[in-house]
């Protein structure tokens, strides 16, 4: 490691190695650039505590969350104005995330600065993790 920052890809996405853990993980955060940091911090801490022994992974310069290695419920992305968190069976949550992706049971829930609904983000990522995750 020479102890250079990540690049920071389109949308100011960290570009960080693929592995598996929580050290990929919280590189990614702390490359995060600007607002997005605290809130990358945050919404790590929210699915650490929703869901004790979450299983972790960066893949795609994206962090990826589940319950077995390999099977995803949950991942988010930086844009330039806002973090976009996936919920790969975002169809079946209650209520339903708000964005419609092109994959029929994937929904998006956009974050921008100063709006974060970490109540409803923490709820969703509880059914989440109870339902089948997504293998990639």
């Amino acid at each position: 490691m020479t102890g250079e920052a990540p690049k920071l890809l389109s949308g100011g996405n960290p570009q960080i190695p693929k592995g598996y853990g929580d050290a990929p993980v919280q590189a990614y955060i702390a490359a995060m650039p600007g607002w997005k940091r605290a809130v990358g911090e945050r919404i790590d801490a929210l699915i650490a505590k929703a869901v004790p022994g979450v299983q972790k992974a960066v893949k795609w310069n994206t962090p990826f969350y589940g319950m077995e290695k390999d099977i995803w419920f949950t991942a988010f992305h930086c844009f330039d104005k806002y973090i976009k968190v996936s919920f790969f069976r975002g169809a079946s949550l209650d209520p339903v995330p708000p964005v419609a992706s092109k994959v029929a049971d994937t929904r998006y829930y956009h974050i921008h600065e100063d709006d974060f609904d970490e109540t409803l983000f923490a709820d969703w990522v509880k059914q989440a993790s109870r339902l089948p995750g997504e293998k990639m």
